[in-house]
């Protein structure tokens, strides 16, 4: 039995334009302490598993390959994608490669997480009941009502239901209530029992993703036969459905990175200038004056500037689609 890190790699980082792009996800970005989250991810896993399977995309694997080779980690194994067909399907492709009692431990790979104490905790307890044919998803703890997650209703390690990114006011009743985590993305199990739920509840998902890995080359899948896998997320496929569900709650310190309000928080941590009413200027050293704004961020990259208020940080995703439309060549 091997203990595998999977780690997912196929976004875009559509929330964190101009700075990211689909040439460039979030995750490769050399931003944090001059490292990328891909980095973080691999090095701080290395110490819980005895191996590392990539799954990526086309268009990203080639990143990942030297952010590994650059991390001095030679040893490793991937799955290549042709398209992307969500995470049931990434999955699965990592758990048929592995064998049936391998522990695999999946997580993002564009999450900021503190290695520590209570990291390790977490990681121990998911691998024990994993060993115990549970299918483990990781709830962190929710400092504050954020409207932007999912959420897991948990009784001690049980799960009593998973519910939909909420409304502010719903995400306030869920703090209050003190029994609701932060749905983390990161899950632990092994390969065997996955495919089992998986072709129980999607057996179409089960079945076309065994086609394409069975007819992959070299790591590489095949892009007809991909596109015929459904596209739906683990969470609806296995998550949300089986009955050897176990939550481990996790409390960490944990950031997915996924706004400009998190990489604000982040960089003013790290000592990054911001001015009296709280604005930020993220890449450029050009003196920039505010006037009448506060907790505002300016973004600056060669070819692009986007100003934000802090608070509206998820509105990026909408810019970044109407440019997807009307300028690609802006966001690729």
């Amino acid at each position: 039995m091997k203990k595998i890190n999977v780690i997912l790699s196929g976004g875009v980082g559509s929330r964190l334009w101009p700075l990211s792009r689909k040439s460039r996800p979030k995750q490769y970005l050399p931003i944090f302490d001059g490292n990328t989250l891909f980095q973080k991810t691999a090095k701080r896993n290395s110490e819980f598993c005895d191996e590392i399977l990539v799954v990526g995309n086309c268009e990203n694997f080639e990143l990942s390959r030297k952010d590994l080779e650059s991390s001095e980690i030679e040893q490793y194994k991937e799955i290549i994608e042709a398209c992307p067909r969500n995470t049931a399907a990434a999955i699965a492709f990592a758990a048929f490669q592995a064998n049936p009692e391998d522990i695999l431990f999946v997580t993002p790979s564009d999450h900021l997480i503190e290695s520590g104490a209570e990291y390790k905790k977490a990681i121990k307890r998911a691998i024990e009941l994993a060993k115990n044919g549970f299918i483990v998803t990781f709830g962190l703890n929710a400092k504050k009502p954020e409207t932007g997650f999912g959420y897991i209703e948990a009784e001690g390690e049980e799960v009593k239901s998973f519910r939909e990114k909420p409304n502010k006011e719903t995400a306030e009743a869920f703090i209050k209530a003190g029994n609701f985590y932060w749905n983390s993305g990161m899950f632990c199990f092994q390969a065997g029992v996955f495919l089992e739920e998986l072709k129980a509840f999607e057996p179409e998902v089960y079945e076309k993703s065994k086609l394409v890995f069975d007819k992959s080359k070299d790591g590489f899948l095949d892009l007809d036969l991909s596109m015929q896998i459904p596209s739906i997320s683990v969470d609806y496929a296995v998550m949300e459905r089986t009955k050897k569900i176990k939550v481990v709650p996790s409390y960490f310190s944990w950031s997915d990175m996924g706004s400009f309000e998190s990489i604000y928080d982040y960089f003013k941590k790290q000592g990054h200038s911001i001015d009296s009413k709280g604005n930020m200027v993220i890449g450029t050293d050009i003196h920039t004056e505010f006037t009448g704004l506060k907790n505002t961020i300016l973004v600056h990259t060669s070819d692009a500037i986007l100003v934000l208020k802090k608070d509206n940080a998820q509105d990026v995703k909408k810019v970044f689609e109407r440019l997807e439309k009307e300028k690609p060549q802006i966001v690729s």
